[in-house]
């Protein structure tokens, strides 16, 4: 449309505009209440007010808006027997009030109580109608629409979505709204609902002692289902979180309210169907569980343990819905039973007659109620509630008016800021109290569902929790009192993966939650000695895991000893050498004066024996449990007896040689090498030795060690070197003495003598370095004790060398050849014949 065309148009609406602003200064301002009126189910007079709110029917039918007309009144249905009990308690306590001459005197209390059939908008509404009036048209007036509240408390809503929503609207009027079974911990936060209070604890802790509850008995993997309100979404939130920090989890959490379609139900019928946890958490009022328990029934669904809030645990009315049974074993939550004497017999005792409607007969007011579910008084605590509430409010007037025999009507009544402080008792002892956040102190009772013969459910109290004790002492509970689904004696058993026995660890399985994971052993050396071990403890270097991997034992000690096979035979081959040393000493002694003993110095022959004994002696301190002397002993000792044996043997290679030498013509060699300058030889050799093995001992010495690396189950106790140094400076200069032995005697192998030593000593010397060249490989690669045993046996195998190469020849002549032993014989010719 072009822009001159849509000018008439804007002017002509902007023309109406200003005639309605010009006829609307020119009226009067007039308070109107917009929307239709809302009338109260129940209602009396009195000098003050009091407000009640509560869902005489729990649910309604859907409506369908079409936006184009005025939406009708909500259509209310599913009659709230407990609704109308909890409206009788107020009425008691109201009543009773009235009636007292110490609280309030002088003052009557009036009443007005609302249905909000559970609905959050309709709360609102009713909350309006409470504080502004129902008036259609106020009284002419230029002043603002302002005035005092109707009423100066409401009591209620009962659940917690309908008091947020109320609280809101309210709080800036300053109305105390007090709820008796609202438990959202969101109602705590005061910067959001200030003028909210309740006589019911909040479900900050009623989550936590949930979820310990779950945790005492042993149940990791849960299932959860909840009210899909603030309730139920708020309180299971808060169980989560419990949960997750106490090691447990849900398998699935899922949520649905009573007017849900039935298509919602089915599918969490599925998910239980389908899920392998046993224990379901029902974070439920008591509405929707009965329509919970109702579609179980429908499905057959039996064998859960329920676990439950006190919005329905303590509920007779789910009991008897519960035909099949499911509920049966039930654990939870409950408030304390609270008697207020009169009141049972006062609910009892309603005769008020109400309006009859369509299809119904009008009641006469004179109806027997007995057998009724209007007598259940299973919902007696919160009655207690609803009492407690009542009189808080009728405290903090009390003080307000500074009532005493009577009360000064003339102050301001805004009982906002006194209720919070107020702290008193009621007829039967019970104190009452609100702390910063308007709620009372936490206490449960823990509620088991117990069948009886005549199958009717018995709620069995069979522990307690009381938030005000110490941490340790807060959750009290009989277990042994306790019957669980199916009627069973013994804790159902619930769990993604059982319990890690001690000697695993867990691993978590990749993409699940932490309660499902696979039990890997701990590895060699590492426990656990706990169940469901996250991680496996190293054992110390001295101890060595079990086959079980669940306790440290301690190590082995392994050293060759001489109890052991290996052990024994190295020392019955040392005593053996030793002996047959002895026996050729004995031997040469007995025919010292024979040429073959007297040939080549005796005195080296009778040292060199003495060494060879030593040599096969000094064996024995390599066997046994190192020490500090021990390890000290044996490598010095084994160092210096080799190389005096060693020595001894070059002394008598030399002398062979210079005994050749001398024997040529105007040769003097023997007066430089005579049996003193042999004898000085030997000692030199020997003391270089013993300065080596000092010098060791001084700077760094052997000592006993502990090696834990070799083998990982044993301890093998062995002596350290110290300085490797030294010990290899020991070994180099045996080395060094042998292979100059070995050098000489294979030059001298073949001098022109019938019996010449110098054979069998280069034999022994072969035999000698052979044994110590092969040694280092195997000493280096041998594990533990054997390379003990491999020292040993290079000891005792050069030993024997020496020993059976020098002397076994001799020994041989002199026993068996006496004929050989002549001096003719020995220098290889033949005596002159005499004629």
């Amino acid at each position: 449309m072009p822009l001159t065309q849509r000018w008439p148009e804007r002017g002509w609406a902007l023309l109406q505009l200003l005639l309605v602003a010009s006829f609307s200064q020119t009226e009067e301002q007039v308070c109107r209440l917009i929307g239709d009126p809302e009338n109260p189910q129940l209602s009396k007079d009195g000098d003050i007010t009091f407000g009640g709110m509560f869902a005489f029917h729990g649910s309604w039918k859907d409506r369908k808006d079409t936006f184009t007309s005025k939406p009708l009144p909500l259509n209310c249905d599913s009659l709230n027997v407990g609704a109308f009990q909890f409206a009788q308690a107020m009425l008691f306590a109201i009543e009773e009030i009235n009636n007292s001459t110490d609280l309030l005197p002088g003052i009557s209390l009036g009443y007005k109580m609302y249905d909000t059939c559970g609905s959050a908008a309709r709360g609102v509404k009713v909350a309006l109608a409470l504080t502004n009036g129902n008036e259609v048209v106020s009284t002419l007036s230029k002043a603002p629409c302002t005035r005092s509240a109707q009423v100066q408390v409401i009591i209620g809503e009962t659940s917690s979505s309908p008091c947020m929503a109320i609280a809101t609207v309210i709080g800036p009027f300053h109305i105390p709204e007090i709820s008796p079974s609202a438990t959202c911990a969101c109602l705590s936060d005061k910067t959001k609902y200030p003028s909210f209070l309740r006589t019911i604890p909040s479900d900050y802790y009623q989550s936590r002692v949930l979820a310990q509850l779950v945790k005492h008995f042993g149940w990791t993997w849960v299932g959860a289902i909840r009210s899909n309100n603030d309730y139920g979404n708020n309180g299971m939130a808060i169980f989560t979180e419990t949960a997750q920090q106490l090691g447990i989890c849900l398998e699935y959490s899922v949520s649905f309210f009573r007017t849900d379609p039935p298509n919602k139900l089915q599918k969490i019928i599925d998910i239980i169907k389908h899920s392998t946890s046993k224990v379901i958490v029902a974070f439920l009022s008591y509405l929707d569980m009965d329509v919970f328990v109702y579609t179980l029934s429908l499905y057959n669904l039996t064998g859960y343990q329920l676990v439950g809030t006190e919005g329905w645990i303590f509920n007779y009315q789910t009991a008897e819905m519960d035909k099949n049974h499911i509920l049966d074993g039930a654990i939870g939550l409950s408030i304390p039973k609270g008697q207020v004497s009169g009141m049972r017999e006062f609910i009892i005792d309603f005769r008020q007659p109400k309006s009859p409607t369509e299809n119904q007969r009008e009641c006469t007011g004179h109806e027997d109620l007995s057998g009724h579910s209007f007598t259940d008084m299973s919902l007696m605590p919160i009655f207690n509630n609803v009492y407690k509430g009542v009189y808080a409010v009728a405290h903090a007037l009390h003080n307000i008016l500074d009532c005493n025999e009577t009360c000064n009507c003339e102050g301001q009544l805004d009982p906002f800021m006194h209720i919070r402080k107020i702290r008193f008792k009621t007829k039967e002892g019970e104190e009452v109290y609100f702390n910063e956040k308007g709620d009372p102190p936490a206490k449960y009772e823990i509620i088991n569902w117990q069948p009886t013969e005549n199958g009717v459910v018995d709620f069995v109290t069979v522990g307690l929790y009381e938030a005000s004790l110490p941490a340790d002492k807060q959750l009290s509970l009989q277990n042994n009192y306790i019957i669980w689904s199916q009627n069973s004696k013994q804790v159902p058993v619930s769990f993604c993966r059982e319990k890690c026995p001690p000697g695993t660890r867990k691993v978590l399985q990749k993409g699940k939650p932490v309660c499902c994971y696979d039990c890997i052993r701990c590895a060699e050396g590492e426990i656990s000695n706990i169940t469901d071990s996250i991680t496996c403890v190293r054992c110390q270097p001295e101890f060595w895991s079990n086959d079980r991997r669940d306790v440290c034992v301690k190590k082995e000690a392994e050293f060759l000893s001489f109890e052991e096979i290996v052990g024994a035979l190295l020392t019955a081959a040392s005593l053996f050498g030793t002996c047959m040393t002895a026996v050729v000493a004995f031997i040469f002694f007995r025919y010292r004066k024979t040429p073959i003993v007297r040939a080549n110095n005796s005195e080296l022959s009778f040292l060199l024996l003495f060494s060879l004994t030593l040599c096969f002696l000094c064996s024995l301190t390599f066997i046994g449990r190192p020490s500090e002397w021990s390890c000290m002993l044996r490598h010095t000792a084994f160092g210096i007896t080799f190389v005096l044996c060693i020595s001894c043997v070059l002394g008598k290679t030399m002398v062979v040689l210079m005994a050749f030498r001398a024997s040529l013509p105007g040769s003097n060699v023997m007066k430089w090498f005579g049996p003193t300058q042999q004898r000085l030889s030997v000692l030199a050799f020997t003391l270089i030795q013993v300065v080596i093995c000092i010098l060791w001992l001084t700077i760094s010495p052997p000592f006993p060690f502990k090696n834990f690396k070799e083998i990982k189950d044993k301890i093998i106790l062995e002596c350290a070197l110290g300085s490797t140094v030294g010990f290899w400076a020991v070994l180099g200069y045996i080395g060094l003495l042998a292979s100059f032995c070995f050098i000489l005697a294979f030059l001298a192998r073949k001098l022109p003598d019938n019996f010449n030593e110098a054979k069998f000593i280069t034999f022994s010397m072969l035999i000698f370095c052979a044994v110590w060249i092969t040694f280092i490989p195997a000493y280096v690669s041998s594990p533990g004790k054997f390379s003990v045993a491999v020292e040993i046996f290079a000891i005792l195998a050069s030993s024997f060398g020496l020993l059976i190469c020098i002397f076994i020849p001799k020994c041989y002549i002199i026993l068996l050849r006496p004929e050989n032993n002549s001096k003719k014989n020995m220098m290889g010719r033949e005596a002159p014949k005499t004629t």
